[in-house]
C-alpha cells in the first residue's frame, strides 16, 4: 500500500482550495455542499463536526507514503452505527501528475477497510456522476454494484447530470478481499 489515509486538518485547506479549479469540477467533486470558489469558511464548517468517536463523518486526506505529499482527499460521511452504514464521499485523486495509476482504486480499498474492520460497518454507498467513466470502473473494481440511476438529478447551467448509486456490502468486501 503505497498510500496513507491521515484526517484532513486546516493545514490541508488551501491545497484542497487549489485542487478544485472550476465550478463545475467542484460540483462533481461535491454536489452542492459547497459553493465555487471553495473557501476556508466553507472547509472550517465541513470539518467542524467530523473525525471523532461520536461524528458521522470522518475526512481524510491521501498521503503518498514514498513522497509524504498529501495527492487526494477521501471521507467516509452519513455513518449510521445503528443501521451500520456510510457514503464515501470527496473522492479526488489531487495531483494530476498520478491520475491513472490505481491511486483512487487504493484510497476507496483502504476508506472500506475502515468501514468495515474498524466501525464494523454493513454497507458503505455511493454516488457516481454516468459521465465519469473511470470513477465507475474503479468502483467497479473495488466491488461496488450499481444500484440505480438517478437521472438528470443535478443541474448545472443548462444541462442536467444523471448520478450512479453504487453499494457495497461487508460480505462482498470480505470475499473479494479473500480473493485478491
Amino acid at each position: 500500500m503505497m498510500i496513507e489515509l491521515k484526517y484532513f486538518e486546516r493545514s490541508d485547506f488551501k491545497q484542497l482550495i487549489n485542487w478544485i479549479d472550476s465550478p463545475k469540477f467542484l460540483l462533481q467533486w461535491r454536489g452542492p455542499q459547497f459553493d465555487y470558489p471553495l473557501n476556508e469558511s466553507q472547509l472550517e464548517k465541513y470539518i467542524e463536526n467530523a473525525n471523532n468517536d461520536t461524528s458521522d463523518t470522518l475526512i481524510y486526506k491521501v498521503i503518498h507514503k514514498e513522497t509524504g505529499n498529501v495527492i487526494g482527499h477521501i471521507s467516509l460521511g452519513k455513518i449510521d452505527r445503528k443501521n451500520k452504514s456510510a457514503r464515501i464521499g470527496k473522492v479526488l485523486v489531487g495531483d494530476k501528475n498520478i491520475r491513472g495509476q490505481g491511486i483512487g482504486q487504493l484510497m476507496v480499498k483502504e476508506i472500506l477497510r475502515i468501514a468495515f474492520e474498524e466501525l464494523k460497518l454493513h454497507r458503505v454507498s455511493l454516488g457516481v456522476f454516468d459521465f465519469n467513466k473511470s470513477a465507475i470502473a474503479c468502483y467497479e473494481k473495488v466491488g461496488f454494484k450499481k444500484e440505480g440511476l438517478l437521472r438528470d438529478c443535478r443541474r448545472i447551467g443548462n444541462e442536467y447530470w444523471s448520478l450512479w448509486e453504487m453499494s457495497i456490502l461487508e460480505n462482498e468486501w470480505f470475499d473479494k478481499k479473500i480473493n485478491s
